[in-house]
């Protein structure tokens, strides 16, 4: 059984985690940190996690930016892997990931289902054949109206995806107002929806002569991040030091 340490466990994600731990047999937490001690978890929890002393297999990390230093200094020092899933790492940030990188393993993502990280293996087959044909490529992400960023980074790696198979020959147009002249060929729209509720919600479209190709994701709950993470932990349990991502864990080309 996989040993694992939550990073940031008394927050939304880490409790949601801590729930799918305790359903899953191939994975144990073993201990969770958190400055925040308010909630009870059937795990010791430390306010840093220079305190923790309990040996683990691997970290997952969904706590807040400033706290990823001395997460990448503690995983160095104790060569535990780490799956990273905050957010908003600055460009000093990632650099310290991609050292770290080369002491332990790391998995990163822009997102962390396996759905949407499927998806990026099909959209980069699709496109494979598609593109070539003429079919225009457009995307359309639904989110809630509290996000403030967009396009999500989700769809943005949804258009990276397919790019990278293109050659990252096509470029990228965000809003169709700002210049009123015909769609390019190499071009990938990406529009942004924000209302209501909706957790997520990515549509990419192959619109052809006379056909049209739509590939639809729906995120019902922020459950489907915690679950991927538990699948990335116990992918990156025991591997060599290196950068990974979730298309490792899926096996995607």
């Amino acid at each position: 059984m996989v040993k694992m340490i939550m990073h940031g466990c008394n927050g939304k994600m880490g409790q949601v985690i801590s729930a799918i731990c305790r359903e899953d047999e191939g994975i144990e937490i073993v201990a969770g940190i958190d400055p925040y001690q308010g909630v009870e978890n059937p795990y010791p929890v430390f306010g840093k996690i220079e305190e923790c002393k309990i040996k683990a297999d691997v970290v997952v990390d969904f706590a807040a930016a400033p706290a990823v230093d001395g997460l990448l200094d503690y995983c160095t020092a104790n060569q535990l892997p780490v799956v990273l899933c905050t957010t908003g790492l600055s460009g000093e940030q990632l650099g310290k990931v991609e050292e770290a990188s080369k002491q332990v393993a790391v998995l990163k993502s822009a997102n962390m289902s396996l759905g949407i990280n499927v998806l990026m293996d099909l959209l980069k087959k699709a496109a494979n054949i598609l593109a070539p044909a003429g079919f225009d490529m457009e995307i359309v992400e639904k989110h809630h109206n509290q996000k403030v960023d967009a396009p999500s980074g989700t769809a943005l790696a949804l258009a990276d995806a397919i790019n990278s198979a293109l050659g990252d020959s096509y470029g990228y147009t965000y809003d169709r107002t700002k210049e009123q002249k015909k769609r390019e060929k190499k071009e990938i729209g990406i529009q942004s929806v924000r209302g209501g509720s909706i957790v997520g919600e990515h549509e990419v479209i192959f619109a052809g002569l006379d056909e049209v190709i739509e590939i639809r994701h729906t995120a019902y709950s922020k459950g489907i991040f915690g679950k991927g993470a538990v699948e990335a932990a116990k992918f990156l349990a025991g591997k060599p030091a290196g950068m990974y991502g979730m298309k490792d864990v899926i096996g995607a080309s």
